[in-house]
C-alpha cells in the first residue's frame, strides 16, 4: 500500500494526462505508452469485452 501511495504522490502532468486518456480511451493510452505491442492488443480485446477491464489494464500499464 505504501508503494502505491508514494507513486501516486509523485505524478507528473504527463502521468495525469495518461490516466485521463486511460479512462476515456484505454487502447490509445496503452498505444502511446508502450507502442504497437502485445499489451496494446490485449487492451483492445479487454476493451471490446468490457470497457472496465480495458480501463483497469490501461491504468496498470500507465502507472506501472
Amino acid at each position: 500500500m505504501g508503494d502505491i501511495s508514494l507513486r501516486l504522490s509523485h505524478l507528473s502532468g504527463n502521468d495525469v494526462a495518461f490516466i485521463i486518456l486511460a479512462i476515456i480511451l484505454p487502447p490509445i493510452a496503452v498505444l502511446l505508452k508502450v507502442g504497437l505491442t502485445t499489451q496494446f492488443w490485449i487492451n483492445v480485446i479487454l476493451t471490446i469485452l468490457g470497457v472496465i477491464p480495458g480501463q483497469i489494464h490501461a491504468m496498470w500499464i500507465v502507472l506501472f
